[in-house]
């Protein structure tokens, strides 16, 4: 491989693609545990995990272990096979599931288990209708996209999209009058993610679950995002509720591409052979990635250990009281810090402190660091974040 410079590196990764995203300006070479070290040996303390992925960090050596083990072995084969693996997986992820999801359909990310989700709520009812949330976001495939609520994802694809409406995200009247005959599906993130972490209160949610089965609504939970990290296996456990279908991707293997919709056995056994499917999805190797996560998550006991540390994180940042800071929201290790102006320039500052973090919406930093985070790098982001919000006021 040719040896270029960093801006080499960062000019050509510029310009053989198309210009759809933000770039950072580093060339990140390298990553064990919570850290991530550029091209020129800089070192980088990782509070996005690649936007929710790397919930065990960088490097796991358990979850290597395993990619190799079954690289060796087979990595892929078509789930018109059973594979060992896959079976294993399905055995653990359905077992930590919340009771009543006994089914799971495999795919490769999070949007296209999403897509799976409304295919199978369209098909399983005969309905077409669908609604979700102002400021949900459920990824960028055309069947997805239509229940995402922001317009800049959406405005360039009207008329190409599936029909949704959309109410405000906590407004139990509001849904239940958009809620009609012709509704297939509500869809809801219970942690609202990509617009700025908007927790979903308990009661909102187990109403919720009432209305839709009055309804005879399918209730959709789109935890892509939020599966693993807020203190519970699952967020909805927060409130005690099962959905009709539970979408997951993100954290669900370290790293390695994988999506799951998991379904009742009334939505599973409503659905026509052939309805859908993927060719990728559930291939050996991911569900091996997956099934040394799940372990992992297990063993390691990072549930428990998300809540306390992420309890702690909040602590700390609510201590700050900055005037730049306007609310500091979140659940377990998925939190964000709402400021009260655009959050790039403190983003740039907490890089250049040698702290990576996300943007959610304008004005909110993003915080998903890995669950294998300690109180100490907590205490030592909590600092960088509090210099580059000094750095930042002292811009202005």
């Amino acid at each position: 491989m040719t040896i270029r410079t960093t801006n080499e590196l960062v000019a050509l990764d510029q310009e053989l693609q198309p210009p759809l995203y933000a770039k950072r300006g580093l060339v990140l070479v390298r990553g064990e545990g919570a850290w991530l070290w550029d091209a020129d040996g800089r070192r980088y303390l990782d509070f996005m995990s690649n936007y929710g992925v790397n919930i065990l960090g960088h490097a796991h050596p358990r979850v290597t272990a395993a990619i190799v083990a079954q690289a060796s072995r087979l990595l892929s084969c078509h789930q018109s096979f059973a594979s060992d693996v896959r079976v294993a997986f399905l055995e653990r992820l359905l077992a930590i599931a919340p009771p009543g999801l006994s089914r799971a359909f495999l795919s490769n990310s999070g949007t296209e288990a999403v897509e799976a989700a409304l295919k199978f709520c369209w098909a399983a009812t005969g309905r077409r209708k669908i609604v979700a949330a102002r400021r949900g976001y459920h990824g960028r495939t055309l069947g997805a996209l239509a229940a995402t609520a922001e317009k800049k994802y959406r405005e360039p694809f009207r008329g190409l999209l599936a029909e949704a409406v959309h109410i405000p995200f906590g407004d139990i009247d509001a849904l239940a009058a958009a809620l009609d005959d012709d509704t297939a599906a509500l869809i809801l993130e219970p942690v609202q993610g990509e617009s700025g972490i908007y927790p979903a209160e308990p009661d909102y949610l187990r109403a919720v679950r009432d209305l839709t089965r009055r309804s005879g609504v399918l209730l959709v939970l789109d935890e892509v995002q939020t599966a693993f990290r807020t203190g519970t296996w699952f967020a909805c456990q927060h409130a005690g509720v099962t959905p009709d279908l539970l979408c997951l991707a993100k954290g669900l293997a370290n790293g390695v591409p994988i999506g799951a919709t998991l379904m009742t056995e009334e939505v599973a056994s409503a659905l026509p052979a052939g309805v859908h499917g993927s060719t990728f999805g559930g291939n050996p190797l991911a569900c091996a990635a997956g099934l040394a996560t799940l372990e992992t998550l297990a063993d390691d006991q990072l549930i428990a250990h998300s809540a306390e540390v992420g309890a702690h994180f909040l602590r700390r940042l609510r201590e700050l009281t900055h005037p730049a800071v306007r609310e500091v929201r979140g659940r377990g290790l998925m939190i964000g810090i709402e400021l009260r102006s655009r959050a790039t320039p403190v983003l740039r500052s907490m890089q250049q402190r040698g702290l990576l973090a996300l943007p959610a919406g304008t004005v909110v930093v993003r915080l998903l660091p890995p669950l294998i985070i300690t109180t100490e790098q907590v205490d030592e982001a909590v600092a960088s974040i509090a210099s580059a919000l000094e750095a930042t006021r002292e811009d202005r």
